[in-house]
């Protein structure tokens, strides 16, 4: 327990073998009461070095997506007790390290939302790996995000989140997309009911291992992330 409140980890994990444990090394052991891994049908053995290494471990049967695996992680944390929820990708690109700043300043209630921003200069960016073509839509999509929600975040595309367990129950998130878009479904709701937002500047870390979505899918998911981006200007489904 940190300050009285339980601290889980989720993982949504799709073929990390390779960089599993690496990234379960880093973690401020001391900090976390459980890590949660859900394996979305991985065809590398994530599963069997998930088990080996303790963590609590869900295996889907059949590859359901990005936003089904974190809709299992989430389920899976609140009735296992989290009071502090924090999202993180098992394949190295976010620094795990940072976790214990991310639970302390939920814990100590300056934010509802934590978010880790890699976007701290356009040279850094770049120059650690991220393609081109992610950095510049990341930059268009979050000035767009920001003009039509009145937020002024750094980024709206990253994949290490801690929320507050409040949050999470005040989402229907089983409704949400299964697909990637789920994260800017998620983030939309969160702006829309008010809850406080930080964010935590991490390095970026792109390498042969991590895992990224194509150009293909890259593109699907852009259109998606502008559709609901007006839609929450012109609707109101995520401000209720």
């Amino acid at each position: 327990m940190y300050k009285n409140q339980k601290i889980i980890v989720v993982m949504p994990a799709y073929n990390a073998a390779k960089t599993l444990e690496k990234t379960i090394f880093d973690m401020p052991k001391n900090l976390i009461d459980e890590i949660i891994l859900v394996d979305d049908c991985s065809q590398d053995g994530t599963n069997k070095i998930a088990q080996k290494l303790g963590l609590t471990v869900k295996k889907h049967p059949e590859n359901r997506g990005y936003g089904a695996n974190q809709k299992t992680c989430y389920d899976l944390a609140l009735s296992n007790g989290a009071d502090i929820i924090i999202m993180l990708h098992p394949d190295y690109q976010y620094d795990p390290k940072l976790i214990n700043y991310f639970a302390e300043f939920i814990a100590d209630g300056y934010f509802d939302v934590i978010l880790g921003s890699r976007i701290r200069t356009r040279k850094e960016a770049l120059e650690n790996g991220m393609p081109k073509y992610k950095y510049y839509s990341n930059r268009f999509l979050t000035f767009l995000e920001n003009l039509l929600t009145g937020q002024n975040l750094s980024e709206w595309h990253t994949g290490m989140r801690a929320y507050r367990k409040e949050v999470l129950k005040s989402i229907k998130y089983q409704e949400l997309s299964e697909d990637f878009v789920f994260d800017s479904q998620m983030l939309m709701y969160i702006v829309g009911k008010g809850y406080k937002i930080g964010e935590i500047p991490v390095p970026v870390r792109y390498f042969k291992e991590a895992s990224s979505i194509n150009l293909k899918r890259s593109l699907k998911y852009g259109l998606n992330t502008l559709f609901i981006a007006l839609s929450y200007q012109f609707s109101d489904k995520y401000k209720k």
